[in-house]
């Protein structure tokens, strides 16, 4: 198939933003999110008030997407969309829209794995970016996923290390909760953690076999650890709270690159790509820069825009899937729980 003029329409539903992007043969032309400000009272993503605000947003963001890349709907090539994994309930209307769409204008319909976009996202034309070579190693963190994948081709990835319960993004916003910190936490942590001592307080890391990941037992210690010295001074969190978050901070990203580096160690690949919101965490941009350094790594990092939930990386994989002609049938389901 001739790779000649090609536009694909990217609709991204998967949590609480609801994004559009167009691409041109690989170029992204626009790239439009509408984030959900209501769930930051509730320290949380509602699934239900999620699900509403995306059938308000679809359309204007859609049609801001048309308008930014310059172009009318006819002009599209193909519709593709997030059919997983995520909240169901968002997932639901992006699907629907983007099916509805497809059926409207007779373009063909490509389902994406939300999972995989994060990786291929890395495959975006961009000026001053680095498209990772084959085989590479790609570290997706973010609120809801901690993956390393083996990256072999576009198209065939395995998972070779994931949670076991928590995900990064989470330890950073609980975290935050229990120092009393905004939702989501990460960034807070993130600006404070460069103002504080790391190593001013230590917390054990899990031990978790092989390229595994667990959480949730450093979030516990985090809690404890915090009531703990709260009862013998009331006033520690305010008088303490940069060297907390970069003691926090510091524990993360160290459990990160120990898998990291047992994850080279066992595959012999060198090349590292990251992705996922938490990827924009300064420390773990650092940690990565360290390694190039320690360990011979070559490490790539997406445009800030490409690494949160955003419709260009579900428009470069319809894009990259449009080329093999692998489409979907008007019958395609959401699935909150697709695998890589």
């Amino acid at each position: 198939m001739s790779s000649q003029n090609i536009y694909i329409l990217g609709i991204e539903s998967s949590c609480d933003d609801t994004a559009a992007s167009v691409i041109h043969n690989g170029k992204i032309l626009s790239n439009v999110v509408a984030s959900q400000k209501i769930h930051e009272e509730f320290g949380g993503v509602v699934p239900e008030l999620a699900s509403r605000a995306h059938q308000q947003n679809i359309v204007p963001v859609v049609h801001q997407a048309l308008e930014k890349a310059n172009i009318s709907k006819e002009q599209l090539h193909a519709i593709a969309f997030t059919r997983g994994p995520g909240l169901m309930g968002s997932l639901l209307v992006g699907t629907s829209f983007a099916k509805s769409l497809a059926y409207g204008l007779n373009i063909p319909l490509v389902d994406v794995n939300h999972m995989q976009a994060h990786i291929l996202a890395h495959f975006i034309d961009e000026e001053g970016f680095d498209k990772p070579p084959f085989p590479f190693l790609a570290m997706t963190i973010s609120g809801g996923h901690t993956q390393i994948v083996r990256v072999d081709n576009y198209f065939n990835m395995s998972v070779i290390g994931e949670t076991i319960d928590d995900a990064v993004g989470e330890a950073f916003d609980k975290s935050g909760k229990i120092l009393g910190l905004g939702y989501p936490a990460g960034p807070e942590i993130d600006k404070r953690a460069q103002l504080g001592n790391p190593k001013a307080y230590q917390f054990t890391k899990p031990r978790v076999d092989g390229l595994n990941f667990s959480f949730s037992g450093l979030k516990t210690a985090i809690l404890y650890f915090i009531q703990r010295e709260v009862k013998a001074n009331p006033n520690f969190i305010k008088e303490n709270l940069n060297d907390i978050c970069a003691s926090i901070q510091y524990t993360i990203i160290g459990i990160l690159i120990d898998k990291l580096k047992l994850a080279t160690k066992q595959t012999d690949i060198k090349h590292i790509a990251i992705g996922g919101g938490v990827s924009a965490n300064s420390g773990i941009r650092q940690a990565l820069k360290d390694g190039e350094q320690k360990f011979g790594w070559t490490t790539y990092v997406p445009k800030f825009e490409f690494t949160t939930d955003n419709a260009a990386m579900i428009a470069i994989v319809g894009y990259l899937k449009y080329l093999e002609g692998d489409f979907a049938e008007q019958s395609v389901m959401a699935s909150a729980r697709l695998k890589i």
